[in-house]
């Protein structure tokens, strides 16, 4: 039986386009790549030996080891990364060697591999490491680090295990006055039901309310019917599942859902229920180009009820409410905004514009009038430049000339030698060229944005970037050439 799959790998790369057979052994490091993806453990041992030697040995090894990493032995996973260290591979079995320990609660282990994490772009894993610190260092030290789990948590869609378990142990501790509250994790709730994840919304739940579950799982089946089988919301716990059965129907019927709230649940629902749950229904008009979406905003009755996302969408919705833009509505959101959203190019762009605007509206010139032109003018010019659509925009808002940068000298021979000769961008390029473009983007990217030409932390220069990208138009790999 495992013979006959392997021969069924190997024919299945050898039926691939003869361009991208460039040397011997390509078949092979194909063949392993499809038993990775099917989960043949015994195809990928046998195979394994045959690709030594191969410029893509490292990938060939990383599947082998990662397909049976839970019953891997430590040594095992050392030896993976004395062997390959400084590879993209040996980082990302870290990162998986990493989210196993932490599954196993194997804190100790944990804490010797973390620091050599080289990516850190893992939400989940940095969970596993802010927990640790948080039972080293106890609650007292902890509001910063709590503020930091509730954040990657929140920015996580799928389920996971290391951002839960880490709000698990901080709900109800007493971590300085902006701790892990109830209310962070029925937030946690509202996104993960909003983005239709269930389990994520379910695991949130459970935290705080476990006797809630069997509600949850006719919120998930049928919204309607759970919306239309209650008649009072009292409890905290009772709104906020009233607010997630709406939030569930709003992603397919937002029209019942707006219904519901207006006619049944509104009066029940605390003014930032209320307020989250209008704003998740405008959001649904506006994906949708529908023109009441700006209306249904309005339901809103304080801005600083929503996140960043809904408040968007507000913008959005204002934008193109008609002949002229709701300018007022536009303020509202942007001021509404945390700092990170605040800061975005396109808001500073569009709230810089809603001041202008405002001060239009008053035909002689006012103190009011004088300092919003003034906020808007220095809006305009904290974001002015040539690097970005809304930051040129800026620029012409500002009645300063669009130039086209100065053409960057070429890169030098010796530049682009060092390029040619980087390990990253040769096996990325190769790996494109034979068919793995997935494995191939993900080293390019590794060796562009997380190590520089000498293998060091930190990523490449403007020059060695551009040497980079001239080496992948040499090579017709287009795609990493321009995005570089």
């Amino acid at each position: 039986m495992l013979f006959r799959t392997i021969l069924t790998s190997l024919f299945i790369a050898l039926s691939l386009p003869a361009q991208a057979q460039n040397q011997p052994g390509d078949d092979l490091i194909l063949a392993m790549q499809s038993a990775f993806k099917r989960g043949d453990k015994g195809a990928l041992a046998q195979l394994l030996p045959a690709t030594r030697g191969h410029i893509l040995e490292p990938w060939a090894a990383y599947w082998e080891l990662k397909s049976r990493l839970e019953e891997a032995q430590p040594p095992e996973v050392d030896a993976f990364l004395k062997r390959w260290a400084g590879t993209y591979q040996e980082d990302r079995l870290r990162n998986d060697w990493l989210l196993l320990l932490g599954k196993r609660r194997d804190w100790e282990r944990f804490s010797d591999y973390y620091p050599k994490f080289r990516m850190k772009d893992d939400r989940e894993v940095r969970c596993y490491a802010l927990l640790i610190e948080h039972v080293a260092r106890g609650p007292a030290e902890s509001p910063k680090l709590v503020e930091e789990v509730r954040d990657n948590w929140w920015e996580l869609r799928n389920a996971d295990d290391g951002c839960t378990e880490a709000a698990r142990r901080l709900v109800g501790e007493k971590v300085g006055p902006r701790g892990m509250k109830e209310e962070d994790v029925w937030r946690k709730a509202r996104l993960a039901m909003e983005a239709n994840r269930y389990r994520a919304a379910r695991n949130a739940v459970e935290l705080v309310s476990p006797e809630s579950l069997d509600e949850m799982a006719q919120i998930n089946a049928s919204p309607t019917k759970f919306l239309l089988s209650r008649a009072t919301a009292i409890s905290k716990v009772r709104k906020e599942l009233v607010v997630l059965g709406l939030i569930k129907l709003a992603q397919s019927d937002p029209d019942n859902a707006a219904t519901l709230l207006e006619n049944k649940w509104g009066p029940h629902l605390s003014r930032e229920e209320r307020d989250w749950t209008w704003g998740v229904i405008a959001k649904q008009f506006a994906t949708k180009l529908r023109t009441d979406a700006i209306d249904t905003f309005g339901k809103v009755t304080k801005d600083e009820d929503l996140n960043d996302d809904l408040l968007g969408w507000k913008v959005r919705a204002a934008l193109r409410a008609g002949a002229e833009p709701k300018w007022d509505a536009v303020l509202s959101a942007t001021r509404a905004m945390t700092d990170t959203g605040k800061n975005d190019p396109a808001w500073v762009y569009w709230r810089a514009r809603a001041l202008n605007a405002r001060a239009a509206k008053i035909h002689v010139e006012t103190p009011t009038s004088r300092a919003q032109k003034e906020e808007a003018a220095a809006l305009l010019r904290s974001i002015a430049s040539v690097r970005g659509f809304y930051e040129q925009l800026a620029l012409e808002e500002l009645g300063t000339p669009i130039t086209v940068p100065a053409r960057p000298t070429p890169p030098t021979a010796p530049e682009l030698q060092t390029a040619r000769e980087n390990p990253f961008l040769v096996r990325a390029l190769y790996a494109i060229d034979i068919g793995l473009r997935s494995e191939g983007v993900r080293e390019w990217n590794y060796g562009t944005n997380f190590v520089n030409s000498q293998g060091q932390l930190g990523g490449m220069s403007e020059r060695e970037l551009l040497a980079a990208a001239q080496f992948a138009c040499e090579r017709q790999i287009y795609d990493r050439c321009i995005n570089t």
